[in-house]
């Protein structure tokens, strides 16, 4: 339960209570973000103060071109990597200061993640594979098989559930990965180019899919993309350039 990880092994139990109510529309706040890595004896600066916040509901996008820093926002956001500096606050949870297994817990509970590589197990079905991001949330089991199908059906995989991964095409390991991170009905939902190998008439499918989730189970939406289409119902667009935010 999520009240394990205000025990007394996450030191910011009691700041996080005292300060709920003046976030209690942000999903996710971020505040002078910076995020740098070493290669060899030089430090590259990916992310140069970001500050950016994410309401109930809302469908952001980011656009920007190749290692312009929007994988690596993503992976900040949803907990993956820290900031070099900075403070991320993400549906009232200081990623900035957990650890990695409380920064893990909540991540199986309150976020879900649409990755470009599709993070697909290969050994199981589009079923199985939907049905792991349930067990893994904690969802119940009397929900799974109601909740599988439907996010099946929604991304149009229902023929195709007791294929394994290495028998489905691009397009369709991304609309099973689709289906895997919106079942258990994440609060915050970062997607990585979701319909980069979807064909015109999916992405518009997929579209309609996020304007539901964001509808009628109030899913923050962050993602990447390219598609025009997808850009042009978002609540903002943010141009990532050279790691600020345009």
């Amino acid at each position: 339960m999520l009240r394990d990880l205000y025990s007394e092994d996450n030191p910011d139990k009691d700041s996080q209570a005292g300060e709920q109510g003046s976030y209690s529309e942000a999903i996710v706040s971020l505040s002078g973000i910076r995020k740098s890595f070493r290669s060899g004896s030089a430090e590259i600066q990916v992310l140069k103060g970001i500050d950016l916040s994410l309401h109930a509901g809302q469908l952001a996008m980011l656009k920007g071109r190749s290692d312009s820093g929007k994988t690596t926002l993503l992976n900040v956001i949803g907990g993956l990597d820290t900031p070099t500096e900075g403070n991320v606050r993400v549906n009232g949870h200081h990623f900035h200061r957990m650890g990695d297994k409380q920064r893990t817990r909540v991540r199986k509970r309150e976020i879900g993640f649409i990755f470009q590589a599709f993070a697909l197990h290969p050994l199981l079905s589009a079923w199985e594979n939907v049905e792991l991001g349930l067990r893994l949330s904690g969802v119940s089991s009397a929900e799974w098989t109601e909740r599988i199908a439907y996010c099946l059906e929604q991304v149009g995989m229902t023929q195709r559930a007791q294929h394994r991964p290495y028998e489905l095409s691009g397009g369709e390991q991304q609309r099973v990965a689709i289906a895997k991170a919106i079942a258990p009905r994440p609060k915050l939902l970062l997607a990585d180019e979701p319909t980069a190998e979807l064909d015109t008439r999916m992405s518009e499918r997929i579209l309609q899919l996020f304007e539901t989730l964001r509808s009628e189970e109030r899913m923050t939406i962050c993602m990447t993309t390219h598609d025009q289409t997808m850009l042009e119902v978002a609540d903002h667009v943010y141009e990532m350039v050279d790691g600020r935010l345009g």
